[in-house]
């Protein structure tokens, strides 16, 4: 039986102003994740990686809309319990940015809370899907700022909302309905905070594959400074397909991508399922 499939492609960089990679990012046959380890708190490598590694033991199955919600309610348990066993990762938090693929309805379960984004490239156009929880964004829906005077504040990376130790978990949670041909890009502030739509627009329209895309996401971030960290995942959605051989592992690539000892894996590291 044919069907739809997403061919995907993740990387993460450092950026050239970090000394810390707290960013992680997860890109799975059937979920994509990003999180963004909040700046200026203790240990965001430690929750971005919590997020991530709650999220690729979620089972995909029935509603995925549901699944998330239990996943993000998961992550926010679990950083409280490391912060009541390690007082040092008290106010620990992250961005997270999921998405959970529905092959069979050939559309997407959405998760988000923070800043990092979630956008759709289709005909050529650019749509972001999420809305950033942040001050800044909260003045401009209610009239007080202008998007240009947004881009200029001072305060445009005030978090309104994130997964916090100690704090609630109240994520945007939606369907979002896929097309063939329709590229995805998930991606920190590293990148949207400091490129423009139209570049964002024009990298990902210009790459071949994902990862290309991918690549030059990273290399446009860095060239503009690279003041923070840099995560991607580009996933296209595939037409009809023969049914595909055994699906490949997920692939964890920044803070997430850690070993043992907690050196980070320069090109991300296979997550081997459990379920």
């Amino acid at each position: 039986m044919a069907h739809h499939v997403l061919r995907i492609a993740a990387g993460s960089d450092i950026g050239r102003r970090r000394r810390v990679n707290e960013d992680s990012a997860l890109a799975g046959p059937r979920l994509l994740a990003v999180a963004d380890g909040m700046g200026g708190h203790p240990h965001g490598d430690v929750a971005s990686r919590t997020a991530v590694a709650t999220l690729a033991g979620l089972p995909l199955s029935g509603d995925l809309v549901a699944v998330l919600s239990a996943g993000v309610t998961e992550v926010a348990a679990r950083l409280d319990a490391l912060a009541r066993q390690n007082p040092d990762l008290a106010g620990m938090g992250t961005t997270l940015t999921a998405l959970a693929w529905d092959e069979p309805g050939r559309r997407f379960a959405v998760a988000h809370i923070g800043d990092s984004r979630a956008y759709v490239l289709r005909g050529g156009d650019l749509f972001q899907l999420t809305r950033d929880h942040t001050m800044v964004q909260s003045l401009v829906d209610g009239g007080q700022l202008t998007r240009a005077e947004a881009a200029r504040h001072p305060k445009g990376s005030m978090l309104v909302r994130a997964l916090q130790s100690g704090g609630s978990a109240q994520p945007d949670l939606f369907w979002h309905d896929a097309l063939p041909g329709d590229r995805y890009l998930l991606c920190s502030d590293g990148v949207s905070g400091f490129l423009t739509p139209e570049a964002i627009r024009d990298a990902l329209a210009d790459a071949a594959r994902p990862a290309d895309g991918v690549a030059s996401l990273i290399g446009l971030a860095n060239g503009a400074g690279g003041q923070d960290n840099i995560t991607c995942v580009v996933a296209d959605v595939a037409g009809a397909e023969p049914a595909p051989g055994p699906a490949p592992e997920p692939l964890l690539v920044g803070a997430a991508a850690q070993d043992g000892a907690g050196r980070i894996a320069r090109f991300g590291r296979r997550l081997r399922r459990t379920h």
